[in-house]
């Protein structure tokens, strides 16, 4: 399956997002989406799994959960917001993490792009950064990777200057 990720649209979409999504089998948004046309214009690209975040309405509350947890591949994946940064985990990513004992998590909330490998928790933690204009980030990036059973590959960046 190749996957899109992205957080921290708060509300847009850079024009980017549609070519270097196309092809992905699932776009999974961990929060702050900013808007339910976000969630319509990444549908029209692939299905999408997307949990709300710090800043999401309630519309987009009442649309998404605030956490996430699925089978992908050979994988289990937790989708959630505010996780910290994988050094410091947020009590209730803890408990999820405690819970459901994914292999990736994948985060939002910081605008930083990180992606490593957890040893502790043994899981990767994917952190897309943020795709949007606003904030306090100096870069814009979203990612996509491929994951086939246990194996994931491909792994590449959208990254340009805010």
């Amino acid at each position: 399956m190749k996957i899109g990720i992205i957080s921290d649209t708060h509300g847009y979409l850079h024009p980017e997002v549609e070519n270097f999504f196309k092809g992905c089998d699932e776009i999974w948004h961990a929060g702050d989406i900013g808007s339910s046309d976000i969630l319509d214009e990444l549908r029209y690209i692939a299905p999408v799994r997307a949990v709300y975040g710090n800043c999401d309405d309630w519309d987009i509350r009442r649309e998404v959960p605030e956490s996430l947890v699925f089978p992908c591949e050979g994988h289990k994946v937790a989708i959630m917001h505010i996780v910290g940064n994988g050094n410091y985990y947020s009590t209730p990513a803890l408990d999820l993490i405690a819970a459901e004992k994914p292999t990736i998590f994948v985060a939002g909330h910081s605008h930083i792009l990180k992606v490593f490998n957890d040893q502790k928790h043994q899981l990767l933690y994917i952190n897309p950064g943020s795709a949007s204009r606003f904030g306090h980030h100096i870069r814009l990036t979203f990612l996509r990777l491929e994951i086939n059973g246990k194996e994931l590959s491909h792994l590449e960046v959208y990254d340009e200057a805010k």
